[in-house]
């Protein structure tokens, strides 16, 4: 059977099958990931109202392709104090937001009760505000420094008020690019150990990947058919998040960026792979605004929120440092022909505009 009969079927593809999606033409993927999306969603786009906060850029880690943590490419060491934060959310929660999504570096001087005792106090404050916090690379490393087990530190989570976990970390599995990328923090393994744990909790997470760095086609694949592997099991991923990777500031030395086109057929391929997780999110941060609203024609039907303010990709050359308002998002996704639909942390749909 041919790669087109298995779409026209909506059959499910394995490695190889899925790796010759990459040999068809951008259209045609368009035209079968946009009847998947369709089929989901119709043509409602999901966004939230949003504020990142990336509490210290110290970190144990040296990752090749980050531009966020202190170090000869970012000589400006930060950790923000209880107090700040607080502001930070008393002022955003003015603006009416839904979600903190609380993401930052591995620093061994913070504290595991630093982490734990900001949740708290955000949750006791603004029981309202969902908290997304700590990717999979965070518990690893606060598992490890604690000595603490996996299970251990998602159960303080959960005990001081985190809801959600993000899917950063992920980066891209195969573990000889990791090596060369990320060498030293949580194996692919142990991230998608984490994040099973998670889902056993009864809680969501989302997943990513980045792309379009020193890694092939090939590990795009491998690494997607991972995580739809663990969903058939855990059930718990809400979302899926291509990360276009950012090239300035940081050691990978990049020369060669990604095409739109290559972004596209990667979005597409895969709302075509990931029949058991329900969103593919084009966020707007990395792949930029425009192309974000084209990826709603290529499978994507979410492309995160307004986020306020981000330091981590802003970084490394993306336009995200201030956010987008609310009017500009819905304006954007309604003169691109779709109907956008503000939703909460886990896509209950909260306001149709």
């Amino acid at each position: 059977m041919s790669i087109i009969e298995k779409l026209e079927k909506n059959e499910r593809l394995n490695y190889e099958e899925a790796l010759e999606l990459y040999d068809l033409d951008l259209f045609v993927l368009g035209k079968y990931a946009n009847k998947l999306r369709e089929e989901k969603h119709g043509k409602k786009s999901y966004f939230n109202i949003n504020r990142h906060i990336n509490p210290t850029n110290i970190c144990k880690d040296v990752c090749q392709f980050c531009a966020y943590s202190a170090s000869r490419k970012n000589p400006k060491p930060y950790t923000l104090k209880h107090e700040e934060i607080m502001e930070v959310v008393k002022n955003s929660s003015l603006n009416g937001i839904k979600e903190v999504h609380i993401v930052s570096a591995h620093n061994p001087e913070t504290g595991l009760e630093w982490y734990l005792e900001i949740f708290k106090k955000i949750k006791t404050a603004y029981p309202h505000i969902h908290i997304k916090a700590l990717t999979a690379a965070e518990i690893h490393f606060l598992s490890e420094q604690y000595n603490k087990s996996y299970e251990e530190i998602i159960d303080l989570m959960v005990e001081y008020g985190v809801d959600s976990m993000p899917g950063g970390g992920a980066e891209i599995f195969d573990e000889k690019v990791r090596k060369r990328i990320c060498g030293g923090k949580v194996t692919s393994q142990q991230w998608l150990d984490i994040h099973e744990l998670w889902h056993k909790k009864g809680k969501k997470s989302n997943a990513t990947m980045l792309f379009g760095h020193i890694e092939t086609r090939e590990h795009r694949i491998d690494h997607i058919l991972r995580l739809r592997d663990l969903q058939d099991k855990s059930g718990g991923f809400n979302a899926f998040i291509p990360l276009v990777y950012q090239k300035e500031n940081n050691f990978l030395k990049v020369k060669d960026f990604l095409t739109g086109q290559e972004i596209l057929k990667t979005m597409a391929i895969s709302r075509i792979l990931l029949d058991n997780i329900p969103n593919i999110k084009a966020y707007w941060v990395t792949s930029t605004v425009k192309l974000a609203l084209v990826a709603q024609e290529f499978g994507a039907n979410d492309l995160d929120g307004t986020i306020e303010k981000e330091s981590i990709q802003s970084a490394a050359g993306a336009a995200s440092a201030n956010g987008l308002p609310i009017s500009s998002f819905v304006d954007l996704i309604k003169n691109s022909g779709f109907i956008p639909v503000e939703r909460d942390s886990v896509y209950k749909e909260l306001k149709v505009w």
